[in-house]
Protein backbone atom coordinates (compact mmCIF):
# COMPACT_ATOMS: atom_id res chain seq x y z
CA UNK A 1 0.00 0.00 0.00
CA UNK A 2 1.37 3.23 -1.09
CA UNK A 3 2.61 5.74 1.95
CA UNK A 4 0.19 8.68 2.76
CA UNK A 5 1.91 11.93 3.75
CA UNK A 6 0.25 11.24 6.86
CA UNK A 7 1.34 7.84 7.40
CA UNK A 8 5.75 9.51 6.28
CA UNK A 9 4.84 12.59 8.61
CA UNK A 10 4.82 9.89 11.53
CA UNK A 11 7.11 7.81 10.28
CA UNK A 12 9.97 10.96 10.09
CA UNK A 13 8.62 12.30 13.73
CA UNK A 14 9.34 8.92 14.99
CA UNK A 15 12.66 8.84 13.77
CA UNK A 16 13.73 12.09 14.96
CA UNK A 17 12.21 11.12 18.51
CA UNK A 18 14.82 7.66 18.31
CA UNK A 19 17.81 10.01 17.40
CA UNK A 20 16.58 12.39 20.49
CA UNK A 21 16.48 9.44 22.58
CA UNK A 22 20.07 7.99 21.75
CA UNK A 23 21.72 11.15 21.96
CA UNK A 24 19.80 12.09 25.72
CA UNK A 25 21.81 8.56 26.58
CA UNK A 26 25.00 9.20 25.37
CA UNK A 27 27.78 10.42 27.51
CA UNK A 28 30.27 10.97 24.82
CA UNK A 29 29.75 13.32 21.69
CA UNK A 30 33.70 13.29 20.52
CA UNK A 31 35.18 12.27 17.60
CA UNK A 32 34.39 8.18 16.69
CA UNK A 33 37.75 7.54 14.82
CA UNK A 34 36.13 6.37 11.74
CA UNK A 35 36.73 8.66 9.55
CA UNK A 36 37.39 12.40 9.54
CA UNK A 37 34.75 14.74 11.15
CA UNK A 38 32.48 11.68 11.82
CA UNK A 39 31.51 12.13 15.79
CA UNK A 40 30.29 8.99 18.13
CA UNK A 41 26.67 11.31 18.42
CA UNK A 42 26.87 10.88 15.25
CA UNK A 43 26.63 7.21 14.59
CA UNK A 44 24.64 6.78 17.55
CA UNK A 45 22.20 9.23 15.82
CA UNK A 46 22.32 7.29 12.64
CA UNK A 47 21.96 3.40 14.26
CA UNK A 48 18.67 4.73 16.15
CA UNK A 49 17.36 6.58 12.47
CA UNK A 50 18.10 3.66 11.01
CA UNK A 51 16.09 1.19 13.79
CA UNK A 52 12.89 3.16 13.01
CA UNK A 53 13.04 3.63 9.16
CA UNK A 54 14.16 0.15 8.56
CA UNK A 55 10.71 -0.68 9.88
CA UNK A 56 9.33 1.04 7.13
CA UNK A 57 9.18 -0.06 3.39
CA UNK A 58 11.29 3.25 2.23
CA UNK A 59 14.48 3.31 1.16
CA UNK A 60 17.19 5.47 2.98
CA UNK A 61 20.31 7.63 1.93
CA UNK A 62 22.24 8.88 5.45
CA UNK A 63 24.99 10.70 5.53
CA UNK A 64 26.76 8.23 8.00
CA UNK A 65 25.85 5.23 5.96
CA UNK A 66 25.10 5.75 2.55
CA UNK A 67 22.04 4.30 0.66
CA UNK A 68 19.75 1.28 1.66
CA UNK A 69 17.17 0.01 -0.65
CA UNK A 70 17.61 3.11 -3.00
CA UNK A 71 15.00 1.87 -5.38
CA UNK A 72 11.91 1.92 -3.03
CA UNK A 73 9.25 4.01 -4.42
CA UNK A 74 9.86 6.54 -1.49
CA UNK A 75 13.70 7.14 0.21
CA UNK A 76 13.91 8.88 3.06
CA UNK A 77 17.40 11.34 2.79
CA UNK A 78 18.55 11.58 6.38
CA UNK A 79 21.25 13.39 8.10
CA UNK A 80 21.17 12.10 11.72
CA UNK A 81 22.90 14.96 13.37
CA UNK A 82 23.33 17.86 11.39
CA UNK A 83 25.90 20.13 12.62
CA UNK A 84 27.23 17.69 14.47
CA UNK A 85 30.93 19.87 15.50
CA UNK A 86 28.55 22.18 17.27
CA UNK A 87 26.96 19.60 19.32
CA UNK A 88 30.37 18.06 20.09
CA UNK A 89 31.34 21.87 21.27
CA UNK A 90 28.09 22.96 23.09
CA UNK A 91 27.04 25.39 20.48
CA UNK A 92 23.19 25.31 20.49
CA UNK A 93 22.58 25.10 16.38
CA UNK A 94 22.40 21.23 15.27
CA UNK A 95 19.27 19.32 14.10
CA UNK A 96 17.77 16.04 13.07
CA UNK A 97 16.74 16.57 8.94
CA UNK A 98 15.09 13.68 7.35
CA UNK A 99 13.21 14.27 3.91
CA UNK A 100 11.21 12.11 2.00
CA UNK A 101 11.43 11.95 -1.60
CA UNK A 102 9.29 10.24 -4.30
CA UNK A 103 9.05 10.44 -8.31
CA UNK A 104 7.78 13.89 -7.88
CA UNK A 105 10.93 15.13 -5.41
CA UNK A 106 10.75 16.22 -1.62
CA UNK A 107 7.54 15.19 -0.56
CA UNK A 108 7.66 15.52 3.28
CA UNK A 109 10.13 17.02 5.64
CA UNK A 110 11.05 17.43 9.17
CA UNK A 111 13.75 19.41 10.93
CA UNK A 112 14.27 19.02 14.47
CA UNK A 113 15.94 22.22 16.15
CA UNK A 114 17.44 19.50 18.91
CA UNK A 115 18.92 21.76 21.07
CA UNK A 116 15.72 23.79 21.91
CA UNK A 117 12.86 21.55 20.49
CA UNK A 118 11.13 22.98 17.87
CA UNK A 119 10.44 21.46 14.89
CA UNK A 120 10.19 22.46 10.95
CA UNK A 121 7.75 20.94 8.80
CA UNK A 122 6.63 20.57 5.37
CA UNK A 123 4.31 18.76 3.01
CA UNK A 124 4.20 19.20 -0.64
CA UNK A 125 1.54 21.55 -1.63
CA UNK A 126 0.92 21.54 1.70
CA UNK A 127 2.87 24.59 3.50
CA UNK A 128 5.42 24.55 5.89
CA UNK A 129 5.54 25.47 9.87
CA UNK A 130 7.32 25.45 12.76
CA UNK A 131 5.54 23.58 15.96
CA UNK A 132 2.14 24.43 13.61
CA UNK A 133 2.58 27.86 13.29
CA UNK A 134 3.16 29.55 9.33
CA UNK A 135 6.12 30.47 8.39
CA UNK A 136 6.53 33.85 7.49
CA UNK A 137 9.96 34.67 5.14
CA UNK A 138 11.33 38.04 5.87
CA UNK A 139 10.73 39.90 2.88
CA UNK A 140 13.65 41.74 2.31
CA UNK A 141 14.35 42.21 -1.32
CA UNK A 142 17.71 44.09 -1.51
CA UNK A 143 21.15 42.19 -0.56
CA UNK A 144 22.67 45.58 0.49
CA UNK A 145 19.80 45.02 3.40
CA UNK A 146 20.54 41.49 4.15
CA UNK A 147 21.39 39.46 6.56
CA UNK A 148 23.08 35.83 5.10
CA UNK A 149 23.82 32.78 6.81
CA UNK A 150 26.88 31.32 5.00
CA UNK A 151 28.46 27.59 5.20
CA UNK A 152 32.63 28.56 4.20
CA UNK A 153 34.26 32.04 3.90
CA UNK A 154 33.91 33.38 0.26
CA UNK A 155 37.34 35.09 -1.16
CA UNK A 156 35.27 38.11 -0.76
CA UNK A 157 32.50 39.74 0.48
CA UNK A 158 28.99 39.10 -1.85
CA UNK A 159 27.10 42.61 -0.94
CA UNK A 160 25.38 41.66 2.29
CA UNK A 161 24.66 44.28 5.14
CA UNK A 162 25.80 41.14 7.67
CA UNK A 163 26.68 37.70 7.33
CA UNK A 164 26.67 34.45 9.72
CA UNK A 165 28.74 31.38 9.75
CA UNK A 166 26.15 29.14 11.71
CA UNK A 167 27.24 25.85 11.22
CA UNK A 168 24.09 23.52 10.10
CA UNK A 169 22.78 23.73 6.42
CA UNK A 170 19.31 22.34 7.77
CA UNK A 171 19.04 24.83 10.17
CA UNK A 172 20.56 27.50 8.07
CA UNK A 173 17.49 27.27 5.90
CA UNK A 174 14.70 26.88 7.77
CA UNK A 175 16.23 30.03 9.69
CA UNK A 176 15.36 31.81 6.12
CA UNK A 177 11.58 30.58 5.89
CA UNK A 178 11.34 31.75 9.22
CA UNK A 179 12.35 34.81 8.51
CA UNK A 180 15.32 35.30 10.90
CA UNK A 181 17.89 35.03 8.35
CA UNK A 182 16.82 36.96 5.41
CA UNK A 183 19.29 34.41 2.71
CA UNK A 184 21.55 31.25 2.48
CA UNK A 185 24.37 30.69 0.38
CA UNK A 186 26.98 27.77 0.60
CA UNK A 187 30.36 29.63 -0.40
CA UNK A 188 32.28 26.23 -0.15
CA UNK A 189 32.94 24.26 -3.47
CA UNK A 190 29.95 21.45 -3.91
CA UNK A 191 30.26 20.33 -0.41
CA UNK A 192 26.96 19.73 0.61
CA UNK A 193 25.23 16.19 -0.43
CA UNK A 194 21.13 15.74 -0.50
CA UNK A 195 20.83 14.98 3.43
CA UNK A 196 22.04 18.61 3.83
CA UNK A 197 19.55 20.79 2.72
CA UNK A 198 16.60 18.47 1.39
CA UNK A 199 14.37 18.98 4.24
CA UNK A 200 15.33 22.64 4.77
CA UNK A 201 14.81 23.13 1.42
CA UNK A 202 11.18 21.61 1.36
CA UNK A 203 10.67 23.78 4.49
CA UNK A 204 11.56 26.45 2.09
CA UNK A 205 10.09 25.90 -0.99
CA UNK A 206 6.61 25.63 1.19
CA UNK A 207 7.13 28.78 3.09
CA UNK A 208 7.33 30.74 -0.79
CA UNK A 209 11.30 31.35 -0.18
CA UNK A 210 13.34 30.08 -3.15
CA UNK A 211 15.89 27.59 -2.98
CA UNK A 212 17.99 26.04 -5.56
CA UNK A 213 21.82 24.77 -6.56
CA UNK A 214 23.51 28.03 -7.58
CA UNK A 215 24.62 26.94 -10.75
CA UNK A 216 21.20 25.37 -11.83
CA UNK A 217 21.74 21.62 -11.02
CA UNK A 218 19.12 19.24 -9.76
CA UNK A 219 18.72 19.29 -5.85
CA UNK A 220 17.01 16.37 -5.57
CA UNK A 221 20.60 14.04 -6.10
CA UNK A 222 20.29 10.71 -4.63
CA UNK A 223 23.45 9.21 -5.19
CA UNK A 224 25.81 9.04 -2.15
CA UNK A 225 28.68 10.93 -3.92
CA UNK A 226 26.89 13.86 -5.16
CA UNK A 227 27.31 17.47 -3.95
CA UNK A 228 25.42 20.54 -4.60
CA UNK A 229 25.92 24.63 -3.75
CA UNK A 230 22.39 25.05 -2.14
CA UNK A 231 21.31 28.57 -1.66
CA UNK A 232 17.95 30.21 -0.93
CA UNK A 233 16.75 33.89 0.06
CA UNK A 234 13.35 35.54 1.36
CA UNK A 235 11.75 36.52 -2.32
CA UNK A 236 13.10 36.31 -5.85
CA UNK A 237 14.76 39.75 -5.87
CA UNK A 238 17.26 38.96 -3.43
CA UNK A 239 17.39 35.24 -4.27
CA UNK A 240 18.38 36.73 -7.93
CA UNK A 241 21.24 39.34 -6.65
CA UNK A 242 22.42 36.34 -4.17
CA UNK A 243 23.11 34.03 -6.79
CA UNK A 244 25.05 36.00 -9.33
CA UNK A 245 26.85 37.36 -6.20
CA UNK A 246 27.63 33.34 -5.34
CA UNK A 247 28.35 32.76 -8.96
CA UNK A 248 31.50 34.67 -8.63
CA UNK A 249 32.80 32.68 -6.17
CA UNK A 250 32.90 29.86 -9.04
CA UNK A 251 31.94 26.23 -9.36
CA UNK A 252 35.40 24.70 -7.43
Amino acid sequence: MPLSDESLAELLHETAVAVRAALDALDDWGLAGTHEKQYRSDLAADEAALGVLGTAEVGVLSEESGGHHLDRDVVVVVDPLDGSTNASRGIPWFACSLCAVDADGPRVALVVDLPHGRSFTAVRGGGAQVDGVPLRPSGVTMLSEALVGISGMPAHPLGWRQFRTLGAAALDLCAVAEGTLDGFADCLPNAHGAWDYLGGALVCAEAGVPVADAFGRDLVALDYAARRTPIAAATPELFTALGEARRTLGVE
